[in-house]
């Protein structure tokens, strides 16, 4: 009779934490609703945004960020920062008012910045084929005896990698069995000095190239920054 007491009385106190402390819990997560906007499609990186490829959906609002898109104008124009898929909730870091495509990389050029395609010999030399435009990358010079990483090609921004047809692999379609046609040359945004030593590499040895960093444009001009203060170190040394 006891052991029958104690379990009533602790099922009732179980019974009252429940009610009072999970169930708030779930009805926050259950209780709100917003609408947002999500992609239909998978699209690349670099994809122009359309009408045809976004959809409005409703969602729960607990967990999600005050900045997620809700308003289908705020995407319709704007450019893939990376690949993007559906069912996702999309924040403005993930979209861009312009493409990272090489043209307009080439068209931003003003002579103080170039553009160079340097080879990739083999598979490993170009990370597998997975560099995608706007990576981060440092550049190894492979000769007989040694390998290096000079100093002034420690950070390099990819603005494409082409295949052997000529096609940037951004704007490449998958095969029916799913796989694409690799890259075969890599194009680099660099100033003079930086293309002079690319072209001596390619002329007298191997290039590898290795991926230092993927992610948002603000972290990626870090990189380049600390690229740059090499170049202004070398300034006040020879001034």
């Amino acid at each position: 009779m006891k052991n029958r007491t104690v379990i009533g009385i602790s099922c009732i106190i179980l019974s009252i934490a429940v009610m009072f402390g999970v169930s708030p819990i779930i009805n926050k997560m259950t209780s709100g609703k917003i609408e947002v906007i999500q992609l239909n499609k998978h699209m690349k990186q670099g994809q122009q945004i359309t009408s045809n490829d976004v959809v409005k959906v409703t969602i729960g609002s607990y967990g999600i960020k005050k900045n997620v898109v809700k308003d289908k104008n705020s995407l319709i124009g704007k450019y893939t920062k990376n690949d993007l898929y559906p069912n996702c909730n999309i924040y403005p870091e993930m979209i861009s008012d312009k493409a990272d495509s090489a043209e307009d990389t080439f068209k931003s050029l003003s002579g103080t910045q170039m553009a160079i395609s340097i080879s990739i010999s083999n598979l490993a030399g170009g990370v597998s084929g997975k560099l995608k435009n706007g990576d981060i990358v440092s550049v190894i010079a492979v000769n007989e005896s040694e390998s290096s990483i000079s100093p002034e090609l420690t950070y390099v921004k990819v603005i494409t990698t082409t295949t052997a047809k000529g096609s940037d692999s951004n704007t490449l379609k998958p095969n029916e069995d799913g796989t694409t046609e690799l890259p075969s040359t890599v194009t680099l945004l660099v100033n003079p000095k930086q293309a002079k030593l690319l072209a001596n590499y390619e002329k007298n040895g191997k290039v590898h190239l290795a991926l230092v960093y993927r992610g948002t444009d603000e972290n990626a001009k870090k990189y380049l920054e600390v690229q740059n203060k090499v170049f202004e170190n070398e300034v006040k040394t020879n001034g």
